[in-house]
């Protein structure tokens, strides 16, 4: 039977449109993105048999555009379609950053530097300059490492701040292992960038480190 056949509110559609998109499963959210399904299957059963094969909605939202390719009912012009999707939800989540206060939306921040760094499969260190009034002035990545670490170099960091005339900073890099706990390097190069940036009047709010889902702050801690 084609979803067109179901009772109208338990077609994904419709559902979402009466009830909102958090009712809906993993397979009715990727139905709604897929349309279609394939020859005897309809978007929800290919949908459920896509995740079942990739083993979760976040495995098949991050994989590669060969492996994402290969599958029955994808292909490259899908794959353009999630990614537009993708960077769109980033998008919204940094304009939302931009027009709220980084110090007081930790939650917000949080949300955003996930968006951004927890896909990684390298380390990648990044940087949120604030204006004096704790507002986002520009996320940047600064440099970009291996599994294993990324070499920061405190005098880019500052010559960037200064180039933006921020007053503060948000620090912030990615653990590729997914576990978030701060190393002895972190702590290391934090209390230098703090010193580096401290000569130049530049307070360092923060420095999250990103994990599988969840971040780690510096400042939660009482390390900053």
């Amino acid at each position: 039977m084609s979803i067109s056949e179901w009772p109208a509110m338990e077609r994904p559609r419709e559902k979402l449109l009466a009830q909102g998109p958090r009712v809906l499963s993993d397979a009715e959210l990727l139905a709604i993105f897929l349309r279609t399904g394939v020859t005897g299957k309809s978007a929800v059963d290919l949908s459920r048999e896509l995740l079942a094969d990739f083993g979760s909605l976040r495995a098949l939202l991050t994989a590669d555009q060969a492996t994402f390719c290969r599958r029955p009912g994808l292909g490259s012009a899908k794959f353009a379609q999630l990614q537009a999707v993708l960077e769109m939800a980033k998008r919204h989540l940094a304009q939302e950053l931009e027009r709220s206060d980084a110090l007081t939306s930790p939650q917000l921040t949080q949300r955003y530097l996930l968006s951004q760094l927890r896909d990684r499969s390298h380390e990648v260190f990044a940087c949120l300059f604030l204006d004096n009034q704790h507002r986002v002035i520009r996320y940047q990545e600064l440099f970009y490492g291996t599994l294993d670490g990324a070499a920061v170099y405190p005098r880019e960091v500052v010559k960037q701040a200064l180039a933006l005339n921020a007053a503060a900073v948000i620090l912030a890099h990615n653990h590729p292992s997914g576990i978030a706990e701060p190393s002895q390097s972190d702590k290391a190069i934090t209390e230098r960038l703090q010193q580096a940036l401290g000569l130049m009047d530049i307070r360092v709010l923060d420095h999250l480190v990103v994990g599988d889902g969840y971040c780690v702050s510096f400042a939660e801690r009482g390390w900053i």
